[in-house]
């Protein structure tokens, strides 16, 4: 009965673990779910939206060819469907019904449109010669952009593919139970070889025979010893199915062989984006984009700064921030002389991210950027402007911050703050006013009106240029010239952006001009170092005329407050000179 009991162990571990193996071989399911479509339109640019993205779950990994070049970039769908605009379009959607992917050509007046690529709008962007595979995890508010070259049709070829659960977790089990049989039908096959043994084979009962004569016996010459303490043949034949064991028991070991026995979580709606929950627009960037448009904006200034070409700074500079570079580059091109005035920018880290809530154009983002590796470069705060989804941002204003700057409480850059009108009635002070205010609080200082709404602490701007700088410019001249000075508001339109408090961060431009005059006809005014750079002379019988350009952070209490109105940092510089004729 033992040898009955050791076969039927094996044959049932025989099944068990064919069960288990089969499982993970002939009866294993597919890991992925696949689907594919040809693109027959000649449209320039294809998109495909989230909810085709999110037909089913798990990682998305798309295989796009069919073009000699192909670009893919990924962002939110209505930065997506901003850039692409008028122009002809294919849209891939997933057809339910049929369970495939459909491509809906959709007109427009474009046939054409520009390179994508280096776009701020995108989260991330891919490219390849003829074949671009990409795995990602979108969610339905992120859609996909492919483009070939911008005239010729867009890649022609795409496949989706979705993981599958092919998990077997139950081969494991099965395979792990098999060994276990097995290995109980060695034992009995051990113990009924030894039982055997003991019992020295089967006896059974006979009749007494007449004994046979003895027969003699032949000794072989050649005798064969075994090795000491070991028995031939039978260990070997026992080790066998035992190593056998071990390989089938670690064949079972993979987490995806094994049923999940940790606790489920129970399925909830997903949350909202923190804007959607309270009804407010999406934030204009993320802050991985501004980190991103950050770093290129260092790299475009560093190396406009030394070459001193102001045409390498319009793909990301412009308003007040441009001006003041491109005179910058112009004093130090007339006197290599002349240190630079303008600001460095570093690429980071980016300390500050305030983005826009708005889902349109134009769309502002404030940010504040301090070095962390040369203590020497003065934190710098940051206004840029898109003006349409196919421009990138561009610096508007660029400010130091002073030292003793605490900002306010700001919202956090998943949330975003809303930009309020130059004539805001939120804010005790309207943006619109601010400018010609503080130029009055620069030109009479305590007389002025206005003095009492601004915070004269911390204010090293009103300490370099105010009423008693102004006196000593004064003093210094000779008896043979006068100096007059005049403010005038910058054309730049206010940018405020909320605070937490209902407060705002407000930038504005002003402009000062200083004007030396000769006293007497026989007198000259003399000039040196950016003003002669500028006007081209160090000296004139007439006089001088310098414009200098000012860039103002402000922080504005909200209406009602009886606190004043903070700068929080400036920029400025000579912007234009020339000799009056």
């Amino acid at each position: 009965m033992r040898f009955v009991f050791a076969i039927v162990s094996f044959v049932l571990a025989a099944v068990l673990i064919a069960l288990g193996v089969a499982q993970r071989t002939v009866f294993a399911s597919p890991d992925e779910f696949r689907l594919d479509v040809a693109v027959a339109s000649d449209a320039p640019v294809t998109v495909i939206e989230g909810a085709t993205l999110n037909a089913l779950d798990g990682r998305q990994t798309l295989e796009i060819s069919g073009t000699d070049g192909v670009f893919a970039a990924y962002g939110r769908t209505d930065d997506v469907l901003g850039w692409v605009g008028e122009s002809e379009h294919t849209l891939v959607r997933y057809a339910e019904e049929e369970g495939s992917l459909v491509a809906e050509e959709v007109a427009g007046s474009e046939t054409e449109v520009p390179s994508p690529q280096g776009s701020d709008l995108w989260l991330d962007s891919f490219s390849d010669d003829a074949r671009l595979d990409m795995t990602v995890d979108l969610p339905e508010d992120v859609s996909v952009l492919l483009v070939s070259d911008g005239a010729a049709p867009a890649p022609s070829d795409i496949s989706l593919m979705w993981p599958l659960d092919d998990r077997t977790p139950f081969s494991g089990p099965l395979i792990l139970a098999g060994a276990v049989v097995l290995l109980l039908g060695l034992i009995l096959l051990v113990w009924a070889l030894l039982h055997m043994r003991a019992s020295r084979g089967p006896r059974r009962k006979s009749r007494r025979l007449p004994k046979l004569p003895r027969q003699p016996r032949y000794k072989s010459r050649r005798t064969t010893r075994p090795i000491a303490g070991r028995r031939p043949g039978r260990r070997g034949m026992i080790a066998v199915p035992v190593v056998m064991v071990g390989a089938l028991a670690l064949s079972g070991c993979t987490a995806e062989s094994w049923p999940d026995l940790s606790p489920q979580p129970t399925p909830t709606p997903s949350a909202a984006a923190p804007g959607e929950a309270i009804g407010i627009d999406a934030p204009a960037a993320t802050v991985r984009q501004v980190e991103r448009i950050v770093a290129d904006v260092s790299e475009v200034s560093a190396a406009a700064d030394d070459a001193r070409d102001s045409a390498m700074l319009e793909s990301r500079f412009s308003g007040p921030a441009f001006d003041r570079r491109a005179a910058d580059y112009q004093i130090r091109t007339a006197d290599e002389g002349i240190e630079s005035s303008v600001p460095v920018i570093p690429d980071g880290p980016v300390e500050v991210v305030l983005p826009q809530q708005t889902q349109t154009w134009p769309r502002t983002v404030f940010t504040v950027i301090q070095d962390d590796q040369d203590a020497t470069i003065p934190t710098v705060a940051l206004m840029l402007i898109q003006e349409s989804p196919r421009e990138n941002y561009k610096v508007h204003y660029a400010v130091t911050l002073e030292a003793s700057a605490q900002l306010p409480d700001l919202a956090p850059a998943s949330l975003g703050a809303a930009r309020l009108g130059p004539d805001s009635p939120l804010l005790s002070s309207a943006p619109s006013g601010l400018a010609a205010a503080y130029a009055d609080v620069l030109a009479r200082d305590a007389e002025s009106p206005e003095n009492d709404r601004f915070r004269a602490e911390g204010d090293t701007l009103r300490e370099a240029v105010g009423v008693a700088a102004k006196q000593a410019q004064a003093e210094e001249l000779p008896d043979t010239a006068s100096i007059e000075f005049t403010n005038s508001v910058g054309e730049e339109a206010p940018i405020a952006m909320a605070t937490n408090d209902a407060g705002a961060l407000v930038t504005v431009a002003m402009s000062e001009t200083t004007t030396v005059r000769a006293a007497e006809e026989a007198a000259t005014v003399d000039t040196g170092g950016s003003v002669q750079a500028l006007a081209g002379t160090g000296s004139s019988t007439v006089g001088f005329e310098a414009v200098y350009g000012y860039q103002l952070l402000f922080y504005v209490p909200p209406a009602g407050s009886d606190d004043q109105v903070v700068l929080l940092g400036y920029h400025q510089g000579l912007d234009a000179a020339r000799e009056i004729q």
